[in-house]
């Protein structure tokens, strides 16, 4: 069998797709069983991505597979094939299984976050729990919900560098990352702090129509969104974060819970009595809608 040459990625930087992967790889053998809806993801994604990568990395994944009696058909097939075609490498020299393989710098995740597509994203976000990453803290209730309202205020007031600053207060992460997040134009960064913070469906649509030109321009995406928002676990979102607190930290962050609250910048509920909110236009967004549509077209 010819060997796939290791092309360079799309966008001219270093090709990360044969450590999405191993990663992608990994994350999914943490698991023991699977929906019907990842597993086709996963076949997908995969078999893409075998075709693309180099020898090595495709025997090294096959190994893993090999120790995975439930993994998918066509991919177990695929690199059976690669295996018999390539020669396996000699055991010894082989890599740890996938429960004993230690997981990659925080750096390293990071940019392959960001450098995936919005599938490959959504497939990583899935199977973080079943990873070997500690969680960052969970915020505290409290403090959540008000940064939560905060970034609410930056958004709807198009106010990008506020909602950056309240993103690096909360998360500990440099100021640098948090602009990254909110300008990704695909808009999986700001639906994982949403989650970690516990932010309703409904205000992170009114975030995401307000803060991200490229975003809002696409009500369908905003929804798709918003369905991903409801489907990634918290310890999923706080194991992203923590990857970015580990690779991008701030570079002098109090503890959230300990920062004081300063009310010449913002209304507490004590102000908001004593004067009368300033009125904010609210982007409508018929949620309950979209999800009786997409639940009648899965019927």
């Amino acid at each position: 069998m010819t060997e796939a040459p290791h092309l360079p990625h799309p966008n001219g930087s270093v090709d990360i797709r044969p450590t999405l992967l191993r990663a992608m790889i990994d994350l999914y053998v943490q698991k023991q069983t699977h929906t019907e809806q990842e597993e086709q993801h996963f076949t997908k994604l995969a078999l893409r991505l075998i075709d693309l990568v180099d020898a090595k990395t495709r025997a090294v994944v096959a190994n893993k597979i090999a120790g995975y009696p439930t993994a998918p058909a066509a991919v177990r097939q695929r690199l059976l094939k690669e295996l018999i075609a390539l020669k396996a490498p000699d055991p010894a020299d082989a890599e740890a299984g996938p429960r004993g393989s230690a997981p990659a710098p925080a750096d390293e995740l990071s940019e392959l976050f960001f450098a995936s597509n919005a599938e490959e994203r959504r497939l990583i976000l899935l199977n973080l729990p079943y990873a070997p990453l500690s969680p960052a803290e969970p915020i505290a209730p409290a403090i959540a919900r008000e940064a939560t309202h905060r970034l609410e205020a930056a958004a709807l007031g198009h106010n990008s560098e506020l909602f950056a600053r309240e993103l690096e207060r909360i998360f500990a992460i440099s100021r640098a990352q948090t602009r990254r997040l909110y300008e990704d134009e695909l808009g999986e960064p700001i639906v994982v702090a949403a989650v970690a913070l516990g932010m309703p469906t409904t205000m992170l649509q009114r975030i995401l129509l307000c803060l991200n030109p490229t975003i809002s321009q696409s009500v369908q995406r905003v929804y798709e969104l918003a369905l991903l928002h409801q489907d990634i676990e918290p310890g999923a979102a706080l194991q992203l974060v923590a990857i970015w607190q580990a690779s991008h930290p701030a570079e002098k962050s109090p503890a959230p819970q300990t920062v004081a609250h300063q009310p010449q910048y913002w209304q507490d509920e004590k102000s908001e009595r004593r004067a009368a909110p300033l009125p904010v236009t609210r982007p409508k967004v018929p949620w309950d809608e979209f999800i009786q549509t997409r639940q009648a077209e899965g019927a």
